[in-house]
């Protein structure tokens, strides 16, 4: 119980010494006029209050990644908790803070068009490529999973509403149509009320947890799982060949630590935002509050289960990760207090999935130039929900490695490319580098030892990473020294 609060209490302090620090080094100038004043146009640049702004972020940002990713993670221990809480603090939200400084700034431009004003066309096609890339892969993963949690409810066993295939098509339907409609039509007017249910729903697990959960991780049991310490030998004992905590712990849980595809949502807000003052609670704020939803879930998978790690390996083999949800919130809010936190669990997804492909409409309507018409937005919108459908066909656990991976990936090149900017400002550098460095050596590490990636040897993970993090660090110290003495 003392470690979940320390990390609660880490976040918060981060967001009062830490964020005003990181907002020095960008150079907000809090009188220039934001891109919502200078292109209002009633469908995307449209203007809104800071509360709603971050309400809406908020949920933009935090679908099932927090909750998923961080169950998952979970297997790993109290470690998962650390890296939540180090990863925010470090990485994700100056990561999405300065998505949305380099955004409003560059006129509410979507990230591959940043990345070719600070680097040049070829980067800007790479950056192209990863962000439509991650952003189909959200949108089809926030449409499978909220389908299977809803399909799955007892209450519709055996009526049409038990069928997967007609929640596919309805959420289908409703993309569509969050999409194309100006951004004031739907977002704004409900959002912000499914971002309070988050909250609400974030803190009744967390309190049904508190008191009455079995295994509560303690400060001594933070890298127990590496000790083998933990509860019992053998429930934490790993397989041979299992695998290391580098580099999938941190690749299992980004959202809640670090994750590329909230920069994708970052154009979206920055287009809204009236005064350069509201990125830093919009922005960090909101990842600073998806790392609290992060936690909780974490805390659920390491001490929810009366069979400690076993059952919930067993949970997650059976159904997943919407099962331990379907469970925990069962079991700790009771039956009609279960399927209330199911069903806001189901609607989360669906908030992100519908942004997630408004946002791959901004950016392919950004890269190539195309007008904002209605007939254009259905253009674009159409083929890319259709082969969203036949994607869903697809096993999940497969789409979420590749969303996992893209994430991190593109996470990585976030995080350089805010370390071109703040060398351009010539402020401190290194809160951007230094993360940079991590999730580059995480990533290298990641795609020459997954099966997905070269698969070489998995005992190479760490010596790969351990390279790549001290080639980087020297480079960027001699860049360092010739960009700040000239």
């Amino acid at each position: 119980m003392f470690l979940f609060f320390v990390c609660i209490i880490c976040l918060v302090l981060a967001y009062r010494f830490y964020s005003p620090f990181v907002e020095k080094q960008a150079k907000i100038d809090h009188s220039v006029k934001t891109p919502c004043t200078r292109f209002e146009d009633g469908v995307d640049y449209v203007a809104v209050s800071p509360i709603k702004a971050f309400l809406i972020q908020f949920l933009n940002i935090a679908g099932v990644g927090p909750i998923f990713g961080p169950i998952l993670g979970a297997i790993y221990g109290p470690s998962a908790l650390v890296w939540i809480v180090l990863g925010n603090i470090i990485g994700g939200s100056v990561h999405d803070y300065f998505s949305g400084v380099l955004s409003i700034k560059e006129d509410g431009q979507s990230l591959p068009e940043i990345a070719g004003h600070y680097f040049n066309i070829y980067f800007k096609g790479i950056m192209l490529i990863f962000t439509a890339m991650l952003l189909f892969f959200v949108g089809v993963v926030f449409i499978m999973s909220p389908a299977s949690l809803i399909s799955n409810l007892e209450t519709f066993q055996g009526t049409i509403f038990a069928d997967n295939t007609f929640w596919v098509l309805v959420i289908l339907g409703y993309y569509l149509l969050a999409t194309l409609l100006p951004i004031d039509k739907i977002i704004t007017k409900f959002y912000p009320i499914f971002g309070l249910l988050m909250v609400a729903m974030t803190t009744s697990i967390a309190v049904a947890l508190l008191i009455n959960a079995p295994h509560l991780p303690e400060v001594g049991s933070v890298f127990s799982f590496l000790k083998h310490s933990h509860l019992s030998h053998e429930l934490l004992d790993r397989a041979p060949g299992a695998p290391p905590v580098w580099p999938l712990l941190f690749v299992t849980i980004t959202c809640g630590a670090i994750s590329g595809f909230h920069s994708t949502q970052a154009p979206i807000i920055a287009r809204c935002l009236t005064n350069e003052k509201y990125i830093r609670p919009v922005y960090y704020g909101a990842m600073l509050a998806e790392g609290v939803v992060a936690a909780v879930w974490a805390l659920a998978g390491i001490s929810a289960f009366p069979g400690g790690y076993v059952e919930l390996k067993s949970v997650i083999a059976l159904g997943g990760p919407g099962l331990v949800v379907n469970k925990v919130a069962t079991s700790y809010l009771g039956t009609i207090g279960g399927v209330m936190a199911i069903l806001a669990v189901a609607v989360f997804p669906i908030t992100s999935g519908d942004t997630a492909f408004r946002s791959l409409r901004l950016t392919i309507i950004d890269a190539f130039k195309v007008s904002q018409s209605i007939k254009n937005r259905l253009l674009v919108s159409i083929p890319i929900l259709t082969i969203a459908y036949f994607m869903t066909k697809i096993d999940f656990s497969l789409i979420w490695r590749y969303f996992a991976f893209s994430n991190m990936l593109l996470s990585t090149s976030v995080m350089w490319l805010a370390t071109k900017y703040l060398f351009t400002k010539k402020t401190v550098h290194w809160i951007a580098s230094l993360p940079a460095i991590v999730g580059t050596a995480v990533t290298l590490s990641y795609i020459f030892t997954a099966p997905i990636g070269l698969n070489f040897d998995k005992s190479l993970s760490t010596p790969i990473g351990i390279v790549t993090g001290v080639v980087l660090l020297i480079a960027l110290i001699i860049v360092d020294r010739r960009t700040y003495k000239a």
